[in-house]
């Protein structure tokens, strides 16, 4: 069995199914069928597949002449219908995997999905679960489900893997295609099939003996980043104690050509990966009877850093007699990173909810996110559409996420007073009194 799915694999007469159609499912679909794969995307969302099936791709990365040259081709197709997976011969999981408000995993999108597939399990399949999660998923929540209870064979009739997403939205240089993917399987054959058949599609395939070191491995990249964000998170805090500019800091240690990697610091973490992932090993360290205190610290600092954004705007105000109590605030881009339309985990949610709960009137503009809700309190807000009237009308602009498109000179100008918590100024204009900085 195993070499007939290689050979159906290598020549590209597999049928392939990917389970979810976001940020990492939707890439990954395009990529299996630009390499010549016919691919079936898989959503209980009928909004995305409706879109999909139009010709139209709903994120950023994926333009709709992709999606609409491989719908006509007959490369792809999209549906709600998880009875597809009957015919499917390879199945690559990407769903969500967020935290609960407890901080403990909530693995309901990974089980609903194994669940399903489970239904049409076949001798012949090979199964890659690629939602970030914590070590040790893949082999105790797929792998009962998959082979034992359906007394399939891992390794002869089925084959088992790993392989984490290292999708960066907004990248142009590195991509689903080219970012090197790391490949651990249940064991060394499956670990064998799963690499051949993203070896089609991907540039360049890693290898790992087992799922845990996948698994471990995603968490290693985003804790180290983690980790390192907290740290210049605090150095900020600390420079400001001391007086001192911690963008200057950060430039002159930037000049050491060894030893030494930029990080910058910022009003808190955003997206999928950094924010979560970490915690994730932490959640899981618990059962070891380990406390994984740096990533505990981190993220106590980094998740306190809209707080402390909060509390340099009411400084900033004082400084010019208000109280933010009453004051109008414009916050600029809501987006977790510059120059992207995802809002999820960015921190600029907390940041607008501290200033409302201050007593600030608080607006928000981003040219890519025209709406906004609040997940846990339930608020919802849409972006101005006069941003230089907002700029004006406002006590204080504060820019959460400096993206490219907006003219800083033309804001200044404009402004009353600015928080910079990115240092969208730092090269534009220096020790202006209506410029306060991170």
């Amino acid at each position: 069995m195993k070499e007939q799915l290689k050979a159906r694999l290598i020549n590209r007469s597999a049928e392939v199914a990917v389970m979810g159609l976001g940020y990492v499912g939707l890439p990954l679909v395009v990529a299996f069928a630009e390499a010549g794969y016919h691919v079936t995307g898989i959503d209980p969302d009928l909004r995305k597949v409706e879109t999909i099936n139009r010709g139209e791709s709903h994120i950023q990365d994926i333009s709709d002449e992709q999606i609409n040259r491989l719908v006509g081709a007959g490369k792809i197709n999209a549906t709600t219908d998880f009875s597809v997976l009957r015919s499917a011969e390879a199945v690559s999981i990407c769903v969500p995997t967020p935290l609960r408000k407890t901080g403990d995993p909530d693995m309901s999108y990974i089980i609903s999905a194994t669940e399903e597939l489970a239904k049409y399990m076949h001798s012949g399949m090979v199964i890659v679960l690629e939602s970030t999660t914590y070590p040790g998923t893949t082999r105790e929540i797929l792998l009962p489900k998959l082979c034992d209870e359906k007394n399939l064979k891992l390794g002869e009739d089925v084959f088992l893997a790993f392989s984490p997403e290292r999708v960066d939205p907004g990248r142009k240089d590195w991509t689903t295609y080219n970012t090197p993917k790391v490949v651990g399987g249940i064991n060394l054959v499956c670990t064998d099939v799963a690499a051949t058949w993203y070896g089609q599609a991907l540039k360049t395939i890693v290898p790992v003996s087992t799922t845990e070191t996948a698994e471990l491995s995603k968490l290693l990249e985003n804790t180290f980043r983690m980790i390192n964000i907290g740290l210049v998170n605090e150095m900020a805090i600390m420079c400001d104690r001391m007086g001192v500019d911690v963008w200057e800091v950060i430039e002159a240690a930037s000049t050491k050509p060894f030893g030494y990697m930029k990080f910058t610091p910022g009003p808190g973490l955003g997206g999928h990966c950094i924010p979560i992932d970490p915690l994730y090993l932490s959640w899981k360290m618990k059962a070891f009877n380990y406390n994984a205190r740096f990533i505990e610290l981190a993220s106590e600092i980094n998740t306190n850093m809209p707080r402390y954004v909060v509390s340099r705007v009411m400084d900033a105000l004082n400084e010019r007699g208000k109280t933010l109590k009453g004051s109008k605030c414009l916050v600029l881009g809501v987006a977790y990173k510059p120059d992207i339309d995802d809002v999820r985990e960015s921190p600029a949610m907390d940041v607008i909810a501290l200033l409302q709960k201050k007593g600030g009137f608080v607006q928000y503009h981003d040219p890519y996110i025209p709406h906004i809700k609040h997940h846990y309190d339930g608020w919802e807000m849409d972006s101005i559409s006069d941003l230089m009237g907002g700029i004006k009308e406002s006590d204080c602009v504060v820019i959460v996420t400096n993206h490219k498109v907006y003219d800083y000179v033309a804001i200044l100008a404009a402004a009353k007073l600015i928080f910079d918590s990115r240092n969208a100024y730092g090269k534009i204009v220096k020790d202006n009194p209506k410029v306060f900085r991170l």
